[in-house]
């Protein structure tokens, strides 16, 4: 039995070599929508580059998750980001702050081994009101 208050937007990209990943990219739970982790991938393969350009390309992946949700940057309420180099975490939240600086939501970061050779993982959870009509 489905319920109407639980909106699932599109699975995961595959992986690289075609691999499917079994979770959705967001879900709506009646006024929250939240976006599964993103890692700095395109078309499966990680992004060249040092943790700039990894965070930059996390960023396009979480708003392109978001707007599946009809929600943007300014939607997100909380941040859960993984870093797998606590050295890079001034380089990471410079960038981070580029993007949230006018409406910033709570987060957490926190160093751990990530699973692909990622530099860097972030989820949010955003708030939007369903539209009504």
């Amino acid at each position: 039995m489905s319920n109407p208050a639980l909106r699932r937007f599109d699975t995961a990209d595959a992986q690289a070599g075609g691999q499917k990943r079994p979770f959705a990219k967001a879900v709506r739970a009646g006024d929250f929508v939240y976006i599964s982790g993103q890692v700095p991938t395109v078309d499966g393969e990680v992004v060249t580059g040092g943790i700039v350009a990894q965070t930059e390309q996390v960023i396009v992946n979480v708003k392109a998750a978001l707007a599946l949700a009809e929600c943007d940057l300014s939607d997100v309420v909380k941040v859960n980001c993984w870093l797998d180099d606590a050295r890079d975490f001034s380089s990471f939240n410079a960038v981070f702050e580029k993007h949230f600086i006018e409406h910033p939501p709570t987060r957490s970061t926190v160093q751990s081994p990530l699973m692909v050779d990622a530099k860097v993982e972030i989820d949010v959870i955003a708030w939007k009101p369903v539209a009504t009509d």
